[in-house]
């Protein structure tokens, strides 16, 4: 069994980045563009919300894990206007048409779904390296002027992605064996 440390950051990146790649290309028809500098914090200001002290626009987070060999966790930050719009091209639906029934329902589902997939495409990366883990259930964080703050001995990287002018933001804490981070 492989350990943690035997993945490397390089991994992990081009793990990430396809990920993101695959599911926005492929769902969204979107082209999302890797932020140069992204390291343990990105190289951006954190948590990932605006920079202007006072201005924090609200982000819609999902959230999915795995566990298995390797366990983790992979918050997917988008600001609200991105999760509308990714929401209407998932749902084929003009952005008008998103207000006519229960908006926030609708768009917890879609970034719960678009979120298990960028993990799912992120596990499969995972065991195409010799980890086996399967993924946990979608949950969905509203709100704006938060950040995650994970325990110590996990391995934490985020990464930052331009797609249509929005920064989309994965926030990845990992752990090897079988303790959740």
């Amino acid at each position: 069994m492989p350990s943690l440390e035997c993945i490397s950051d390089q991994a992990i990146k081009s793990h990430i980045t396809r990920a993101v790649h695959e599911v926005f290309t492929t769902m969204l028809g979107q082209n999302p563009r890797p932020m140069e500098g992204a390291s343990e914090t990105g190289g951006q200001p954190w948590p990932p919300l605006s920079t202007r002290e006072g201005v924090h626009p609200p982000h819609i987070v999902g959230t999915v894990g795995f566990i298995g060999e390797v366990n983790g966790l992979i918050y997917l930050y988008l600001p609200e206007p991105f999760a509308r719009l990714a929401t209407c091209r998932l749902l084929g639906l003009d952005q008008g048409d998103l207000g006519q029934g229960n908006e926030e329902a609708a768009i917890n589902d879609a970034i719960g779904e678009l979120t298990n997939m960028t993990v799912g495409v992120f596990k499969n990366g995972l065991c195409d390296s010799g980890y086996s883990c399967r993924l946990t259930i979608p949950s969905i964080l509203r709100g704006r002027d938060f950040c995650i703050e994970p325990v110590k001995s996990v391995l934490r990287r985020v990464f930052y992605f331009d797609c249509a002018g929005h920064r989309v933001v994965t926030d990845l804490l990992m752990k090897f064996g079988d303790s959740s981070p």
